[in-house]
């Protein structure tokens, strides 16, 4: 008995101990984990102030990067220093992040200028002209706006308080032409349609006169040859002898000239064909006969 409770204390202990050792193998395991996950991390460092050499040499050494994104204006910050960051200094983030940053372009000194009313092409000029950006081109559909008109800019002409050296333009979009579904012209006279034509934005394009039909041959009666009688000479044209008159030829079809259009002309076909939609514009060809 005394061996049996001896044994089984044994296999406890034993059963103790394994225990033991697996909760120190995960215990382990997450410090390690813990340790790693931390040594890839990174504090921002502060870069407001700093020169854009000054602060890709200064995020080099942390293990990040930057990447200069806009400009402000700035009455306190020299021009070109990093104005502002994201994401701020002190925010821990994994190595190899890039920071976001902003340089000051210093106190505005350049008026902003009236571009509206102005096509788009001839505003852009004008704000380079000035040393500005072009920024963000938003496009709306107006009636009554002439396509790649400027509507509005952002700033207005001649602010005093602009945030940052560029501007962002409202422009009239292009209308595409309209599309209409073609009528019938077929069976009505050349002159009625090219009146009709004549009120509307589409034109008479290409005018063709259908193929006529061929002409028949005229009728050719047949000839037969006579047999010759018995004991002539054959048929020997070096001793003189005619023979058969030659077959009947059949002459070629002749094709009756065309008379050019006219008004009177009737519509036989028509290309864009009825029912088919034709932007504004089009011209419109025909065959008349």
């Amino acid at each position: 008995m005394a061996i049996i409770i001896l044994g089984m204390r044994t296999v406890v202990r034993l059963i103790w101990m394994s225990l033991v050792l697996i909760i120190v193998a995960l215990t382990s395991a997450l410090i390690t984990m813990r340790l790693a996950i931390h040594g890839r991390e990174v504090a921002v460092p502060n870069f407001q102030g700093k020169a854009p050499l000054e602060a890709r040499h200064v995020a080099e050494e942390s293990g990040l990067g930057v990447q200069v994104e806009r400009e402000y204006y700035s009455a306190t910050i020299p021009t070109g220093r990093v104005m502002s960051q994201v994401p701020p200094s002190g925010t821990v983030v994994r190595r190899g992040w890039e920071v976001r940053l902003a340089l000051s372009a210093g106190a505005q000194r350049t008026a902003i200028p009236q571009v509206v009313g102005e096509s788009e092409r001839a505003a852009a000029i004008a704000i380079a002209q000035r040393s500005l950006q072009l920024g963000v081109s938003a496009r709306v559909d107006l009636p009554g706006a002439t396509p790649g008109q400027v509507l509005a800019q952002s700033p207005p002409a001649h602010a005093t308080d602009a945030t940052a050296p560029k501007i962002s333009l409202l422009v009239a979009a292009d209308r595409p032409p309209a599309a209409y579904v073609m009528p019938s012209f077929v069976g009505q006279p050349l002159g009625s349609v090219s009146l009709a034509l004549k009120d509307t934005s589409f034109s008479v394009g290409k005018v063709a006169m259908s193929e006529p039909p061929a002409s028949p041959a005229p009728a050719v009666a047949p000839t037969t040859s006579l047999p010759a009688p018995a004991g002539s000479p054959p048929n020997n044209p070096a001793a003189g002898n005619a023979g058969p008159a030659p077959g009947p030829t059949t002459a070629p079809a002749t094709i009756a000239p065309q008379p050019p259009p006219s008004p009177a002309s009737i519509v036989v076909s028509q290309e864009p064909m009825p029912g088919q939609k034709a932007l504004a514009g089009s011209a419109i060809n025909f065959v008349v006969r």
